[in-house]
């Protein structure tokens, strides 16, 4: 981890110090996905089998999960996973279950009545990633949250394994939130294929989840073209604030526990004390001997920071301004630090909450915004799920009420028919 003092820098070397990474959206990349999409866009299923030939190695028949795969799934996983699965499915639910929106009706003049009213989205994509790990996680993270908002129709992706099979935690975990329509498919190609629709897959109103550079690009690029997406996301990053309280062999998981994700992962710890940089500092080379993920967690730790600053109030400054999308927050007093902290995927307080719970079972959903867009973007939650309508109804005291202050806002913008709509209410209503 590159060591970094803050109290001897300016604002400008404040700013480079907090810069991400150099993207990996490199032109090349741009034009692979671009062809990708084109492909599904043309040719539909059989691009999809093709792709999934080329780049997953598997000769696809079906690409939907049948009955029988679902079974088997449930029969082929041990007790203590669907055990884990249920219990991380229950609380995730309570949690969500708890955002319902509240209906607004609100009286803003006699006879003038204005209202927000929530609607389910009608088809939502939902794309879980394999790569050298199942995330059944994700699956819940994603279809808790639709199976409580009443989508209609959920659709869920994820990439073939070497026999053709989607991992069977994902399926278990994808069953228990409702959800029958999941299809082999990784990559590019599955984000296109549920922005586009094919013979096989529905299209989508909005897609959801997490993915490699290939998956996040995808969604930019559809996105760009009107695609309704969950967020802009990239690698996986965490922020650690501690103190001279704050024990190193937790602060050391915790940053270990993001940079396994990927190399492009990035960690990032704010001490008030050197002499807690430097017990962490030991314990991470002591923790990575233990971990089967070592080497891609060596590579992450080369982009990753420990910053050393005076006092908790320069670590919030710094936490704002680097908007982490994990913030752990492990000081004497951690709910003290909380009114202040304006910008983060999702916090945790106090030196037991280890980032993972987050990730597994607390509750709350775990995808996340990063590279600094938890400035302006939230995490996925119930609301994600929902379309908000606004609706008013206007008596005829109402239209006398508010009638005239809509003509004279007419006159001044110029738009005549406006203010005629309006008149000729009035004219009857008088």
């Amino acid at each position: 981890m590159k060591r970094v003092d803050w109290r001897v820098l300016d604002e400008a070397a404040r700013e480079a110090v907090l810069r991400r990474p150099p993207s990996l959206r490199s032109d090349e990349l741009r034009r692979a996905v671009a062809r990708i999409i084109e492909q599904v866009r043309a040719d539909g299923d059989a691009t999809l089998r093709a792709l999934t030939r080329k780049f997953d190695g598997v000769e696809l028949g079906p690409l939907h999960v049948s009955e029988a795969e679902f079974a088997e799934a449930a029969a082929t996983i041990s007790d203590a996973a669907r055990a884990a699965i249920d219990e991380a499915y229950e609380r995730i639910r309570a949690f969500h279950e708890a955002q319902r929106p509240v209906p607004l009706y609100v009286e803003t003049a006699p006879g003038v009545v204005c209202e927000r009213i929530s609607r389910p989205i009608r088809t939502v994509g939902l794309y879980v990633p394999a790569g050298s790990a199942p995330l059944p996680s994700s699956a819940l993270m994603l279809g808790v949250p639709a199976q409580l908002a009443g989508c209609e129709r959920v659709v869920l992706c994820s990439p073939p394994n070497a026999e053709g099979r989607v991992e069977p935690h994902v399926l278990y975990a994808a069953r228990r939130c409702g959800i029958s329509e999941v299809f082999k498919l990784g990559g590019a190609q599955a984000i296109a294929a549920m922005a586009t629709g094919t013979a096989s897959v529905p299209r989508c109103d909005k897609l959801f989840g997490p993915g490699n550079a290939y998956v996040t690009e995808a969604k930019l690029q559809l996105a760009a073209d009107g695609l309704a997406i969950d967020m802009p996301a990239g690698p996986s990053e965490v922020m650690v604030i501690a103190d001279a309280s704050a024990d190193a062999a937790f602060v050391a998981s915790d940053l270990l526990s993001q940079a396994e994700h990927g190399p492009d992962s990035q960690v990032v710890l704010v001490a008030t004390e050197g002499a807690l940089i430097d017990a962490v500092a030991a314990e991470v080379e002591a923790q990575l001997d233990r971990l089967s993920r070592a080497d891609t967690a060596r590579r992450a730790l080369q982009n990753s920071l420990a910053i050393r600053v005076d006092t908790l109030d320069d670590a919030i400054v710094v936490a704002n301004a680097y908007a982490p999308e994990h913030l752990i927050v492990n000081t004497v007093d951690a709910r003290a630090l909380l009114p202040d902290l304006r910008a983060a995927g999702s916090i945790f307080l106090g030196p037991y909450a280890a980032e993972s719970l987050g990730d597994y079972c607390s509750g709350t959903n775990h995808v996340l915004p990063t590279n600094g867009a938890a400035r302006a973007w939230s995490g996925v939650s119930l609301a994600s799920f929902l379309n908000f309508i606004t609706v008013q109804e206007v008596s005829s005291a109402g239209l006398r009420a508010i009638g005239p202050c809509a003509v004279a806002l007419s006159d001044i913008e110029g738009l005549d028919a406006h203010g005629h709509a309006v008149r000729l209410r009035l004219e009857r209503a008088a």
